[in-house]
């Protein structure tokens, strides 16, 4: 068997990648075929000596698509370039193409709407005066947004004749009789019947075009951005590494580096590979993936990560792993498998464009030839029935449904601070019934604070804090900064110390108004060759309990006092959690934090489900767990360690202050950073699909009402016969209703 990714082109809704996976799975010998309409990618499983590459390009080619097979680059990263700069391109082009047709829709709409509502209209062009004129100008504006929107015409017709009618065929059939229509108008204005004028459509169908290629144009920035965080996270890596080989230095690139080799890593630069010290110390920032704001002490025997950021001290590591066994590695293929899992949501509108435009002609056609063959009407009338079908069935207000109400919910939900990337995503988040929150950063601030000060010798508190930040001014380490910070914040003067001593993985040895001063860790505290008393050590095992770092002050070979720094939780927190709670959602806490801390840090934020101790790359396995369980789960986190969980989830939900990864894996992105906004995003998708139901429901009531109509059965009964021009009039009625009712959504309140 063998598992092969194609490039699929052409697709424009879930009935596309639908239509793709049901006739490559028709080949004989394919055992799987998957499609993913975020990627545009299609991953294929097949028995080689009975499936060929070209049978599977020539089955979607047929089906109205185009296929090409990814060839594996040696060096991804300029792979990856090379298709977020094609991406780049296309998204300018649709940008130019949409502008063009907005300059082109604004004054049609003037010219066609304006003079009903007594706005003034130039003598030349207008509809009583200058009939050919008013009907000629708009022709051309018409035809100027058609060109814009051609692609609608082009996948839309092409699809429906392969047999696999969707979104664009809806379009392209809705506007295209709705233009077809207004031309013969045009064309009876020509030959002198002036009274056609009121029978053109022009601004229906070039209305409708510009509005769907915006959609699109939105719908498309957003989509890719997964891509574009494989992208960064491949940067992270450095390019080069170190070589250090007997006594001697010497630069690399890092795809050369073998297993075994040994590694120097200066301070200040990131490790290159997966592996272990054999030799120095230093405080190292795993931030990256850890999502921990605080840095790990590395010693000889430690493991390191590759991709992780170096602080204050030199180290020699030997290589451990490489290439695609590295953590970072693992990472970016979490998230590519989280792509080819994470299937796109199935639209009402693209569920049922498949039976509902060939059926619509069907009844056009049927009706029109039992009117002339059966009832022996002229050739006028038949064609009138069939036009008044086609117009009034035209599939604008169900075309119009869903991305109005998208596109003012999403606004709404903007203006709030709340940026939701895709239509998607703000539907799926109305079924969420889990919401699974990262710690740091998320529950909490995502960096120390100093938490306690607690003397235990001749110094009171104030002396003890103001001391100790004193000695910390000329360090950069994060506990240190916390220190000064609080400090600041009770608007103490500091003294600058007379020297200054890093004691890597231990603290700062200093010395301050003549006296030494060391504050560190219980490794320093042993160095000084101290021990603590039974308040200091209950002290220190209740804060390592409770998430807290204790610094032990030690001055003139004396213990003083121990200040705690924690990450500490944010005051919406608790809010957040109780509402999500009243929305009748489970919400869980997920951390690498040992168990008793955790359960510690879930107690204060009112979180009921604690899952602690998990590495890395076992997010995601949590968040899938929870999925085959039944659940539709929300990812909220904000470190490059959740982006694979972010995208495993049904919705991935990054904080604002969190890493460029997370932001681009996130569906939704709250960019004040307040939990808060997570019961918000929930509860604005519920009222957004909520409105979208409703849209749907009048777009089907007029069609299902209007249809009939249109094919004649009241003039059967005695009444009259529907004219396309009161078709295409209840069809504009149906779409104001339409957008009418997604507009109320401005006025809700989160």
């Amino acid at each position: 068997m063998r598992t092969e990714v194609y490039n699929i082109e052409g697709m424009a809704c879930a009935a596309c990648s639908s239509a793709v996976e049901r006739v490559t799975r028709k080949l004989e010998g394919v055992q799987s075929s998957d499609v993913n309409l975020t990627t545009n990618k299609m991953v294929i499983t097949y028995d080689e000596s009975r499936v060929t590459e070209q049978m599977i390009v020539e089955k979607v080619d047929k089906a109205g698509f185009k296929a090409s097979l990814v060839v594996e680059e040696a060096d991804k990263k300029k792979q990856e370039e090379a298709a977020f700069e094609k991406q780049e391109e296309q998204l300018n082009a649709t940008k130019r193409r949409v502008i063009t047709a907005i300059c082109f829709a604004v004054p049609l709409l003037y010219i066609s709407m304006g003079h009903m509502m007594g706005m003034p209209l130039p003598g030349i062009i207008a509809p009583m005066e200058n009939p050919v004129n008013f009907a000629l100008i708009q022709l051309v504006l018409t035809v100027a947004v058609m060109i814009c929107g051609r692609k609608f015409y082009l996948v839309g017709i092409k699809a429906l004749i392969k047999g696999n009618p969707n979104m664009d065929s809806l379009v392209a059939i809705g506007t295209g009789s709705a233009f077809v229509y207004s031309l013969c108008m045009t064309w009876l204005i020509l030959q002198g019947d002036g009274s056609r004028v009121h029978s053109l459509y022009y601004e229906s169908a070039a209305v409708v075009v510009t509005l769907v290629m915006l959609g699109k144009y939105m719908e498309s920035r957003s989509k890719g951005k997964t891509s574009e965080a494989i992208r960064k996270l491949m940067e992270l890596a450095p390019d080069t590494a170190i070589l250090y080989e007997n006594g001697a230095e010497r630069e690399v690139e890092t795809s050369a580096v073998r297993l075994g080799q040994h590694l120097l890593i200066k301070p200040g630069s990131r490790i290159p590979l997966d592996g272990v010290v054999v030799r120095g110390n230093s405080s190292v920032d795993e931030s990256m993936l850890t999502g921990e704001s605080i840095p790990v002490e590395k010693q000889e025997g430690d493991q390191l990560i590759g991709g992780s950021m170096n602080y204050n001290g030199a180290m020699e590591m030997e290589v451990t792993h490489t290439g695609n066994d590295t953590t970072l590695s693992k990472i970016i293929r979490m998230i590519e498998d989280a792509q080819g899992k994470k299937a796109p949501i199935s639209k009402l509108a693209d569920q049922v464009a498949g039976v509902f435009v060939p059926t619509v002609m069907v009844i056009a056609l049927v009706a029109a030839l039992l009117w002339g063959v059966v009832g022996g009407q002229n050739m006028s009338f038949v064609l009138t029935i069939f036009v008044s079908v086609l117009v009034i069935a035209c599939p604008c207000a169900l075309g119009l449904a869903t991305p109005t109400a998208i596109m003012v919910g999403t606004g709404v939900g903007a203006s709030h601070g709340i940026l939701i990337k895709s239509g998607e995503a703000l539907e799926i988040s109305h079924k969420v019934d889990t919401v699974v929150l990262d710690k740091t950063g998320t529950i909490t601030e995502g960096k120390p604070r100093v938490t306690d000060v607690m003397a235990a010798g001749s110094l009171n508190e104030e002396e003890l804090l103001r001391l100790a930040a004193s000695c910390e001014q000329l360090s950069e380490h994060p506990l240190g900064n916390a220190i000064v910070e609080e400090a600041k914040v009770r608007g103490m003067e500091l003294t600058r110390p007379e020297t200054f001593q890093s004691v890597t993985g231990a603290g700062i040895l200093t010395e301050l108004d003549g006296k030494p001063v060391g504050i560190g860790n219980f490794r320093l505290v042993e160095q000084l060759g101290l021990s603590l008393s039974d308040k200091l050590q209950e002290i220190a095992g209740t804060a390592a309990d409770e998430g807290k770092t204790p610094m032990f002050v030690v001055v003139d070979g004396a213990l003083e006092g121990v200040i705690c720094v924690a990450d500490t939780i944010k005051e919406s927190s608790v809010r957040a959690v109780d509402h999500l709670k009243s929305l009748g959602i489970q919400v869980y806490m997920l951390t690498g934090d040992n168990k008793k801390t955790a359960a510690y840090i879930g107690r204060q934020a009112h979180i009921d489900n604690v899952i602690a101790e998990v590495l890395p790359e076992d997010k995601a396995n949590v968040v899938s767990r929870l999925q085959s369980e039944g659940k539709t789960v929300m990812m909220v986190g904000d470190g490059i360690n959740d982006a694979p969980a972010l995208v495993q989830a049904d919705v991935g939900t990054a904080i604002g202050s969190g890493s460029d990864i997370a932001l681009e894996s996130g569906d939704i992105v709250l960019m004040k950073s307040d939990l808060e906004d997570v019961y918000r995003a929930v509860k604005l998708s519920r009222l957004t699909i909520r409105n979208i139901k409703q849209n749907l429901f009048w777009a089907f009531f007029y069609n299902s009402l209007g249809i009939p109509v249109a094919a004649g059965v009241l003039y059967l009964l005695g009444g009259p016969l529907l004219s396309p021009m009161i078709g295409g009039f209840a069809m504009s009625l149906s779409s104001v209703c339409v957008v009418s009712n997604a507009l109320r959504l401005r006025r809700m309140k989160l």
